[in-house]
């Protein structure tokens, strides 16, 4: 038995699991087998995370916070969350290996999704020129036409990076200005390869075996256009990744599991939220790292109102506590 687990391996669980493992907590952290360190794993330079002044890479930058997690005690385990057991006062999480792990208290740090287009073309050619990872699949189209859709800071990082192998990257956005940031907007408009596409939707993408183009529907008219192209990288926003608590944790009209107040007390008692699953707004590593503060502040402190922070071996005398005072 566990005081706590953290689910999730971006900055805000390796944040929540520094400063559990900090207070003795002997957090586990269950990181995906295969996204481990969250979205920043896809970013190339972070240069708005504090204490960087000449900038990281993001998959760096989530390699120092798990070295520094481990650093203080936390154990970080490589699989995936199949089955959650949240509504008593023992939490069981399965794992994808079978795996059953046992805590007092939880804390859901799974963090966002990338967000899909949701037309059929971009679902057959899924890893065949369209991608949702410039830093991933980049490499793949060196002297090739390819359009960014969206027009936030995170297709504008996109579409700048890519310019480092594609000949021309069309960014295409359904309205007439962008969402991004002005330093991101400069940078792109100064990129000579860059060419912004305006008031345009992606009505399909064509292809047999490959991307070789996509239809474009004018937001204005509803003109529609083919534009050749060889590869499309998605870049529209994100989604939280609750599926694993639909049933058991109240949601909010966003989508983001809802908490209590500025706290990262969630509906059910001993669970706790953190990062961009509660986040419907900011989505920055930085603020996620701040809720995966609180977060464990409000686990240490829920722990010791049962009397069991510090104390492993009074684990069970609690949870039977507890149980009393709940019914």
């Amino acid at each position: 038995m566990r005081h706590v687990i953290i689910i999730g391996s971006g900055p805000a669980g390796y944040t929540a699991a520094i400063y559990a493992a900090r207070a003795n907590l002997e957090p586990l952290v269950i990181a995906s087998s295969v996204e481990a360190g969250g979205e920043l794993m896809n970013t190339t330079d972070v240069e708005n995370f504090p204490g960087f002044p000449e900038g990281i890479q993001g998959p760096d930058l989530m390699t120092k916070m798990q070295e520094q997690a481990e650093r203080f005690g936390a154990e970080v385990v490589y699989d995936d969350v199949v089955d959650l057991d949240i509504s008593g006062p023992v939490k069981r999480v399965t794992l994808g290996s079978g795996a059953v792990h046992e805590a007092t208290s939880l804390i859901y740090a799974t963090g966002s999704a990338h967000r899909k287009i949701g037309i059929a073309g971009e679902e057959r050619l899924s890893g065949r020129g369209v991608s949702y990872c410039a830093t991933c699949d980049g490499f793949f189209f060196r002297e090739r036409a390819i359009a960014v859709v969206g027009g936030g800071d995170s297709a504008m990082e996109e579409a700048t990076f890519l310019t480092k192998f594609a000949s021309k990257v069309y960014v295409i956005h359904r309205r007439e200005e962008l969402r991004a940031s002005k330093i991101m907007q400069e940078r792109a408009f100064a990129n000579p390869k860059i060419e912004f596409v305006w008031n345009s939707e992606v009505a399909d993408i064509v292809g047999d075996e490959a991307v070789t183009g996509v239809v474009l529907r004018s937001t204005v008219d509803g003109t529609l256009t083919e534009l050749p192209l060889e590869g499309v990288f998605v870049a529209i926003g994100n989604d939280p990744r609750t599926h694993l608590v639909h049933d058991k944790l109240e949601l909010t009209s966003a989508g983001t599991i809802w908490v209590d107040g500025r706290s990262s007390r969630t509906s059910q008692h001993g669970v706790f939220a953190a990062g961009d699953v509660i986040d419907p707004t900011y989505r920055q590593a930085v603020t996620a790292a701040g809720t995966g503060t609180v977060a464990a502040l409000d686990v240490e402190h829920f722990l010791a109102s049962l009397g069991e922070a510090g104390a492993p071996d009074v684990v069970g005398d609690q949870i039977e506590g507890l149980a009393e005072v709940r019914a």
